[in-house]
């Protein structure tokens, strides 16, 4: 009996085969990558009804989603690294565990106080979305781990774009609650899955918690591979967020008049973008992952750019170029991220969890300073000006991945 069909075997991490990852796996990590990061992105779109329900201000509401994003980035840091150190079906089962406890405690919560404290342990252990793409790369033979961490990817990358499209249905079908109810018993599903599919996985380290969050530091400075791969990541993440996070306020006040609600449309658009993450992952096997990310960073700088210029022409035509944009850079961003990640893996495969930890802090970093500029620059450029710093930060990751590798 193989590995995967017995789920208390072990597996040689080191020396994985087609043979021990179905596609029906694949499949599996998929779906808990994207449901594990949904839990970050359900409460964007429901905030106005979850505010009037609980008698407080939108801008108390507000903590939500930033709580959320927060606990995400400190459990990147302190949680991730765990999968080096232990079984990582271990921390998957327990953290799909919790997470679905914290899923339930989030719409059971009588008022703010319980909900903000919820949102912050969302963020934190919805982290199992990077235990599932370490063990995609894990298990998967190397000569097709960009193809399958691809894969995995498009579930994790589907799970950001329609979350928000899913929680606006629910709430408006059943109220705020039912949407982390439903995404309570998604991710108890998806740990009873787990546990009967994933087979055990060694520890590649014996380092204690403390050496083992030192041994980030350590790893930072040993590879210059890591450096440049969150360095571009993070500045492609900058302008990704500065146009996602001023995208509703454009349409609901800006010359296209769509209303806010056309927001969660455009995530559809962006979808169509992440689907293609497999086809990256393709031609990364087989020409290599830097052509990836610089034609990626390239279709990210042009789709910006054509949707800048756009806004210089009639209505029609801004809404066309804004969705083909929408598709474009979507799918410029999410190729530079799988094959970044296909680089990252390659480097050290004892220390995967730990190099994807660094990898995602330096991208949520990004994140959260396009959100910041993004909002700065459409309150002093408008519109145009958030495009513009999305074309230039795109350009500046490219200039990353064209500069010499000794640097």
């Amino acid at each position: 009996m193989s590995s995967i069909q017995n789920p208390h075997a072990s597996i040689d991490a080191r020396a994985p085969t087609a043979e021990t990852l179905p596609r029906s796996l694949v499949l599996l990590l998929a779906i808990g990558a994207g449901m594990s990061v949904a839990s970050l992105y359900y409460s964007q779109p429901m905030l106005g009804v979850l505010a009037d329900d609980l008698g407080t201000t939108s801008q108390v509401a507000g903590w939500v989603p930033t709580l959320n994003q927060l606990g995400y980035a400190l459990g990147i840091l302190l949680c991730a690294p765990l999968g080096d150190r232990y079984d990582r079906r271990i921390v998957i089962l327990v953290k799909c565990a919790l997470l679905a406890l914290a899923l339930l405690a989030g719409g059971l919560a009588p008022g703010m106080p319980m909900l903000l404290a919820s949102s912050l342990a969302i963020g934190i252990i919805a982290t199992v979305a990077q235990d599932f793409v370490p063990a995609a790369a894990t298990l998967a033979p190397a000569e097709h781990r960009g193809r399958i961490v691809g894969t995995v990817m498009t579930g994790l990358l589907l799970g950001i774009l329609l979350s928000r499209v899913g929680s606006g249905l629910i709430s408006g079908l059943w109220g705020w609650r039912a949407v982390y109810i439903a995404a309570a018993i998604g991710m108890a599903l998806v740990g009873l899955a787990s546990w009967r599919r994933l087979p055990r996985f060694q520890p590649t380290t014996s380092l204690s918690y403390g050496a083992l969050l030192g041994s980030l530091v350590q790893l930072w400075k040993q590879h210059p591979a890591l450096r440049r791969a969150t360095l571009a990541q993070g500045i492609l993440a900058i302008g990704f967020s500065a146009f996602w996070s001023t995208l509703a306020v454009m349409l609901h006040g800006g010359p296209l008049h769509l209303g806010s609600a056309a927001a969660g449309a455009f995530g559809l658009a962006g979808a169509a973008g992440a689907i293609a993450a497999p086809l990256a992952g393709r031609i990364a096997d087989s020409r290599g992952p830097e052509l990836v990310i610089r034609l990626g960073a390239l279709l990210a700088a042009v789709s910006f750019a054509a949707m800048a210029l756009a806004t210089q022409l009639p209505m029609h035509v801004q809404l066309v170029a804004l969705v083909i944009g929408t598709i474009g850079f979507d799918l410029g961003v999410q190729a530079a991220l799988v094959s970044h990640q296909t680089i990252v893996y390659g480097i050290d495969p004892g220390a995967r969890s730990r190099l994807n930890a660094l990898l995602f802090t330096g991208m949520f970093l990004g994140m959260s300073a396009g959100a910041a500029l993004g909002s700065l620059a459409l309150g002093h450029f408008g519109w145009p000006g958030v495009l513009c710093l999305a074309t230039l930060t795109s350009l500046s990751a490219l200039v990353v991945r064209l500069w010499p590798r000794r640097v």
